[in-house]
């Protein structure tokens, strides 16, 4: 298992953002483990919210930019199979130790990393309009 924790690792990249003694453990595994992986995943996390817009009738794809910013929030709010498969992606980028880590305070942690892909995702409408 060593080795597989070591390629993810390597995989993810470097830490983003600060980490000092200051730092809670929540914000701490935010910035040294969440946030290397969305950046890793984001390609993937844009053409998987691409697919599931087409799958739902298209309709993202003909509102205005507000409303494409709501549905997207209130999607990966809401809609628990699409939002599990979304933390799947997340989480198969866990190293053991992190896993371990994760589910001592998976709620918390669940909502840090579902709030952090809604703001990627709202952050990319743009990029999201032109690959549909």
């Amino acid at each position: 298992m060593e080795a597989r924790d070591n390629t993810v690792l390597e995989l993810r990249g470097e830490t983003i953002g600060t980490i000092n003694n200051q730092s809670s453990l929540e914000e701490s595994f935010q910035n040294k483990t969440l946030r290397p992986i969305l950046k890793l995943q984001n390609d993937l996390f844009i053409q998987v919210f691409i697919n599931y817009a087409i799958k739902q009738k298209n309709v993202f794809f003909s509102l205005t930019p507000e409303r494409k910013i709501n549905y997207i929030e209130n999607v990966v709010q809401r809609d628990i199979k699409f939002r599990n498969s979304l933390k799947g992606m997340v989480i198969a980028f866990f190293t053991l130790d992190e896993y371990a880590e994760y589910i001592l305070n998976s709620s918390n942690l669940n909502k840090r990393m579902m709030n952090m892909l809604i703001e990627r995702l709202k952050s990319q409408v743009q990029l999201i309009e032109l690959n549909s």
